[in-house]
């Protein structure tokens, strides 16, 4: 079978973000004409501009936050296509929390362990058999099922009613995942007061309305940080 190598170069175009030119981190695309950037990178442009970077579509009149998402297959290829891109970028996000005196999240460190339980594995020349290997990944999978994400970093919020049609949550106070989004947020919130439709809600964050694919993680870093608590409206 021919293979032919490519170089790296001859596909920068494509893993590269059109605002900052570097490398797609946390990769995210716009769902409306599907060109992708950093997500900060986004976010921050978005903050003064509803077009697309690239192609100049609106994306949404007055919500374009809204309208994008995480691209986790291009963020896939982009750490398998650059060598050492997330290992570096795992470090970066190390120093980032620890400069602004936060715990640093699970997810972060359990891909810090996996990267480096795999280099001492080829260090030493150790191989396991594909037997062992489906027993791990089946045990470690029932393991993440039954935990209920408990031990990712969790974050306390109150989410407090600013709409005269709807009535207040019997308890406003509710803590869960850092890694939960907004999205999962408003079908909580339907649920809880019997609304047909979880799309009725937007939840508002120093008054400016929330991307339904953001995390909590991300919404307490770039929009509550340097607040004593952490409160959204609905």
């Amino acid at each position: 079978m021919l293979t032919r190598k490519i170089k790296l170069w001859d596909i920068n175009a494509h893993i590269t973000c059109r605002l900052c030119n570097g490398y797609l981190i946390d990769a995210t695309t716009v769902t409306e004409c599907l060109h992708t950037f950093c997500r900060s990178c986004l976010v921050k442009y978005l903050e003064e501009n509803n077009t697309c970077p690239t192609c100049r579509i609106v994306i949404h009149q007055s919500h374009p936050l809204q309208y994008i998402g995480h691209d986790r297959t291009m963020q896939d290829i982009v750490y398998k296509l650059v060598p050492g891109l997330q290992e570096a970028e795992m470090k970066k996000q190390r120093e980032f929390y620890h400069k602004l005196g936060m715990e640093v999240p699970g997810d972060i460190k359990g891909e810090t362990c996996s990267t480096k339980q795999h280099l001492d594995s080829h260090r030493n020349g150790e191989t396991k058999a594909d037997e062992n290997i489906n027993k791990e990944t089946s045990e470690e999978k029932q393991e993440e099922d039954n935990d209920y994400h408990r031990s990712d970093e969790q974050v306390s919020i109150c989410l407090e009613c600013n709409s005269s049609k709807l009535r207040g949550l019997k308890r406003k106070w509710i803590r869960c995942s850092a890694q939960a989004t907004v999205l999962h947020l408003k079908k909580f919130i339907a649920k809880k007061l019997n609304l047909s439709s979880f799309n009725e809600l937007d939840i508002l964050c120093n008054e400016e309305i929330l991307g339904k694919d953001h995390t909590l993680k991300f919404v307490v870093v770039t929009r509550w940080r340097f607040k004593v608590g952490h409160n959204g409206s609905i």
